[in-house]
């Protein structure tokens, strides 16, 4: 029988197209509106960022004009709670413009002061860094108990291990992580690769970039979006590739890119890159966003290799079989089949597209079906799939923000600055939400990447979202309606002690929620290492708990608005009422 994924690779690998920009679009309408439901949304949200003390500028590039592809892509944030205190802390990337280093251009770390305000702690962290930052991933390489921080840039990236101390120490020189040549890098994860308890290193780069040679706007057909001039790329520009490290267990890492198999994936230009179990085999496999060209899915072998299988899991392209600017990853359940599915973002006049898992590890563009495709006005970045109302139905979050902002002198209907978008989950399908979702939401900036988690403990999903040239969002949800939550926070012995690559199956009320613990996601970021179910109306939920290592647990009757702490092998070893 011939398959859709069989058509979808002869589209990809037969014959080429002639594009005259340089990042993809289908240049599609959008679908249909439907009547809207009418029902209240239970979730409100507010950006409290400069009230909670979150006022640098996050510096990228120009500011009315970019003239590199690098001023363009933005960076990522964290959620990581980095001293253990039960609170979320936050660590923001940040760029630097092409005339020099601005003395205020670096990353910074801000420690949570539980009353709603946030202190900057970066230069006692000692995390102060200036250059071109992409993407954060967090994880506890040397299963210490103190979650570690891997970034990457444009030049070299950066290993920092947490001290344990409130400080954190450069260590990518001794663990073996430096690389001679100059690297665009991109996405990146930590993931147990082999069931060995150690957290191995994914990362990516998305192109060669060399601001000496790189075309001017308007210097040929991928240097121009609608007649006007725009930087250049990524189409026209060499593509990036993926790299594996592997975890010697003595604080270096080994590369292992062409063992592993890794290496021989084709050439693209990567972005977003999370590692999760998709196929329920136990082994997690490590899905990458592709910009422009297909998205690469690395199927895990279980004996240390990787064999990559995007286009015959159908996770590549978009349903008629286009390469799309794929920038944003969110992992989750939207069906409640106990599968994780993938949501993808795209460029302004496409869709972003949501693929579900049939549970072995193939997938469906279900896109249209979902009414997702309403929506084809914006750039789309970091998204996130949670139960934003905890009403037992997880939601879709995405940020937008266009890519060139001289474009809407020109062409209004193009602006730069453009809101953020809720996907309600209805049940069968979603609804969009602008201004009903709250005016953290409907506020308009130029987004990239987007944390999700409970900063403020109060059980809800809370956003923290990078704006171009601008201070932070910080998205305080306060969610009325009664729903019950359960939080759980898996502590890996055998496995990793991150529980990276943990799947926690939740059962309430006849529906069955996954969720997975993800080192990265959204896009270039790093979200609240606790899983969030929202319940509904149910007071109490029966978890499944498959852990790295393999092992299974299964907890019944778990009490709802709590947060419990599972330690492998050993149940529940902590529970906790969050009073926020």
């Amino acid at each position: 029988m011939f398959h859709r994924r069989d058509w979808l690779k002869l589209v990809a690998l037969g014959g080429s197209r002639t594009w005259a920009q340089g990042i993809s679009t289908r240049s599609i309408k959008p679908a249909p509106r439907g009547k809207p439901s009418g029902l209240l949304f239970h979730a409100r949200f507010t950006d409290v960022g400069a009230a909670a003390g979150l006022r640098a500028t996050t510096i990228y590039g120009g500011v009315e004009k970019k003239n590199a592809i690098i001023e363009t892509t933005g960076c990522g944030a964290a959620f990581i709670d980095y001293d253990n205190d039960g609170w979320l802390d936050i660590f923001l990337l940040c760029g630097t413009t092409l005339e020099g280093d601005p003395k205020e251009a670096t990353n910074r770390l801000y420690h949570n002061n539980r009353d709603g305000t946030f202190t900057d702690v970066t230069d006692k962290a000692g995390l102060r860094l200036t250059g071109w930052a992409s993407a954060v991933c967090v994880g506890d390489y040397n299963n210490d108990g103190h979650d570690d921080l891997f970034v990457t840039y444009w030049g070299q990236n950066v290993l920092y291990r947490n001290n344990g101390n409130g400080t954190f120490t450069d260590v990518t020189k001794q663990a073996g992580l430096l690389h001679p040549e100059r690297r665009w890098g991109s996405g990146c994860t930590f993931v147990e690769t082999n069931r060995n308890g150690l957290l191995d290193i994914f990362t990516a780069s998305y192109l060669d970039f060399d601001p000496a040679t790189i075309p001017k706007p308007g210097e040929n057909s991928n240097c121009s979006w609608k007649g006007i001039p725009v930087n250049c790329g990524p189409r026209g520009l060499p593509p990036g590739r993926c790299y594996l490290y592997r975890n010697n267990g003595d604080g270096t890492f080994t590369d292992s890119s062409e063992r592993s198999g890794i290496a021989k994936a084709a050439r693209s230009y990567c972005m977003t890159a999370v590692a999760a179990d998709f196929r329920g085999s136990g082994w997690p496999d490590i899905y990458v966003a592709c910009d422009s060209k297909p998205s690469l899915l690395f199927r895990n072998n279980r004996d240390g290799t990787f064999t990559e299988m995007g286009l015959a899991s159908g996770v590549a392209l978009s349903d008629d079989g286009v390469e799309q600017a794929g920038m944003g990853v969110a992992v989750g359940d939207v069906n409640l089949d106990g599968h994780l599915d993938i949501f993808k973002t795209h460029f302004a006049e496409d869709t972003s597209v949501l693929y579900r898992n049939d549970g072995t590890g193939f997938f469906d563009d279900i896109t249209i079906h979902a009414g997702l495709g309403v929506e084809t006005r914006y750039v789309g970045w970091g998204a996130g799939i949670f139960d934003l109302d905890n009403d037992g139905l997880p939601d879709i979050l995405t940020v937008t923000g266009s890519v060139y902002p001289e474009v809407e002198a020109v062409l209004p209907q193009f602006p730069y600055k453009t809101p953020r978008i809720v996907f309600r989950n209805l049940g069968d399908k979603f609804e969009e939400l602008i201004e009903q979702a709250g005016s953290g939401i409907a506020a308009a900036h130029s987004s990239r990447g987007c944390a999700f988690g409970d900063f403020d403990n109060d059980g809800d999903i809370d956003a923290l979202v990078i704006n171009l040239n601008e201070p932070p969002s910080l998205l305080r949800n306060d969610v009325t309606g009664g729903g019950h939550w359960l939080k759980v926070k898996l502590v890996g012995v055998k496995s990793n002690r991150s529980a990276i690559g943990g799947l926690v199956k939740a059962r309430y009320g006849g529906k069955t929620q996954a969720q997975a613990v993800l080192s990265q996601s959204s896009f270039y970021s790093a979200n609240d290492p606790r899983l969030h179910f929202g319940l509904g109306a149910e007071a109490t939920a029966d978890l499944e708990i498959r852990w790295p290592s393999g092992l299974r647990e299964n907890l019944t009757k778990v009490p709802a608005d709590r947060l419990v702490t599972v330690r492998e092998g050993a149940g529940i070893v902590k529970t906790e009422r969050l009073s926020g």
